[in-house]
């Protein structure tokens, strides 16, 4: 019941906004260029490499020629990959042994919107203290001292086989003895960064792919399509019997699933499909999944039942992959459609999860819709209230007696959670149980009460 840490550039996934306001400007991106380049860790002697690659959305041209510049600037060689998930990003991070990564995207956000995601050498994401660092760097005037010049500024390389790359790198995530030869799948790429390597991926793998939102035009990423509208994809599915439909956001970093029967199938289902294959195959590092503290009710208890261990996370996929990573974890994922295999890949990414569900439809001989049918989630309530200031809610006595009577009303068979946003000024209230009405009221009482107290 804590709220996310208050900062000044870097959100809970990068630094986001409106494209050409503050904070994702061109002058501010080339700033994040130049910082990124002083905090690289690049080998004595050698100039820093940094990848650059982005979505399909209009403003990332401007955003990659302003960080670029801001590389070369300050002496290091600029990678440009163009339009690539952001996973292929951190992968090609990795094998084209660059010192860090930038990932031009806002994701699910709207085409106005855009982003910077930034990864290590080692293909993770920035953790928290070196965010920190870049943001003083951004803010100081520490690196608008450092003026290469000559043969010491850096140098612009295209990296033109990127997709090809990236592609051949997840099929190797497939397994040698299957195929998708007969398999009928709807693949939504939300107009977005995958609309190029989706298709060709599994139709090399034997699949004939029905694709949606291939046709970005700059402006239409997101935009009824993809991860935030599975329902196109749910529809395609029914009108041409196919076995799987895919729909991806506008990096391709998450998916969510829609199964034979026009079902939406989210993450937490498709986490207990994935864990209990990885754990019948004893390859479930620990017997334990990483999941946050949005993770319905129900796949914990699903989990339970099999002897595996779920751990809990705040609410981000860079939170799990941390928690992975620190524990010897190999697999977690969020609600939302991030999954994350860390034995092949440092961050979520869409089509390897396709990839392995795929897998393990084609090892059991079974259909996503039996697959996912081993979980069964409780009903499950989110309620937003504005607040006009932040205060820690269990120094509240009014707050802390209020919430101890509800988790006391829902005992085992339900969770309360309240926690504010990382982003807004609202508090998100949410309520597990057995009875939806009844969480419900639960909710709204709860909310108003913090509301008051707040106000």
């Amino acid at each position: 019941m804590v709220g996310q840490p208050t900062r000044r550039l870097f959100g809970t996934d990068g630094v986001r906004g409106r494209a050409n306001e503050y904070p994702m400007t061109p002058e501010m991106a080339l700033n994040i260029g130049r910082a990124t380049v002083q905090i690289a860790a690049a080998a004595p002697g050698q100039r820093p490499r940094i990848v650059i690659g982005q979505d399909t959305r209009l403003s990332g041209d401007m955003l990659t020629a302003a960080l670029t510049a801001g590389v070369c600037s300050m002496g290091g060689d600029a990678l440009l990959l163009g339009p690539l998930p952001t996973p292929g990003i951190a992968y090609l991070t990795t094998h084209l042994k660059a010192d860090a990564g930038i990932a031009v995207s806002a994701s699910h956000n709207p085409f106005p919107d855009n982003g910077l995601k930034i990864f290590s050498g080692d293909g993770f994401k920035l953790p928290d203290e070196a965010e920190d660092r870049l943001e003083e760097l951004v803010f100081s005037e520490t690196i608008d001292r450092v003026r290469p010049t000559g043969s010491n500024l850096g140098r612009v390389q295209l990296v033109k086989d990127a997709v090809e790359t990236y592609t051949a790198f997840l099929k190797v995530a497939f397994p040698r003895d299957l195929n998708l030869d007969g398999v009928r799948l709807v693949v939504d790429c939300a107009h977005g960064a995958a609309f190029r390597c989706a298709p060709v991926l599994l139709q090399d793998l034997g699949a004939k792919v029905f694709l949606l939102g291939a046709s970005p035009d700059g402006e239409n990423i997101n935009r009824d399509a993809g991860s935030l509208c599975p329902e196109k994809a749910a529809a395609k599915v029914l009108e041409q019997g196919a076995d799987l439909g895919l729909a991806l956001d506008g990096d391709a970093d998450r998916a969510i699933f829609v199964d034979e029967q026009g079902r939406i199938v989210d993450g937490d289902h498709i986490m207990a499909v994935c864990a209990q294959d990885l754990d019948r195959r004893g390859r479930l590092a620990k017997r334990t999944v990483v999941a946050t503290v949005m993770s319905n009710l129900g796949l914990e208890k699903a989990l339970a039942s099999l002897g595996i261990r779920l751990v809990r996370t705040q609410v981000g996929d860079r939170y799990v992959v941390e928690t992975m990573r620190a524990g010897g974890y190999n697999f977690g994922g969020e609600q939302s459609g991030h999954l994350i295999f860390l034995d092949h890949s440092t961050t979520g990414d869409g089509l390897l999860s396709a990839l392995r569900v795929l897998a393990v439809m084609r090892r059991e001989g079974k259909s996503l819709a039996e697959l996912a049918d081993m979980i069964e989630t409780f009903p499950q309530v989110l309620v937003n209230v504005r607040v006009g200031r932040r205060a820690d809610l269990n120094e509240i006595p009014s707050l802390a007696h209020h919430f101890r009577q509800v988790e006391e009303r829902l005992g085992d068979e339900g969770r309360l959670l309240v926690r504010y946003s990382g982003t807004e000024p609202l508090v998100r209230v949410m309520i597990e149980g057995l009875n939806q009405d009844e969480i419900q009221t639960m909710a709204e009482e709860t909310a108003a009460l913090i509301g008051k107290e707040l106000s």
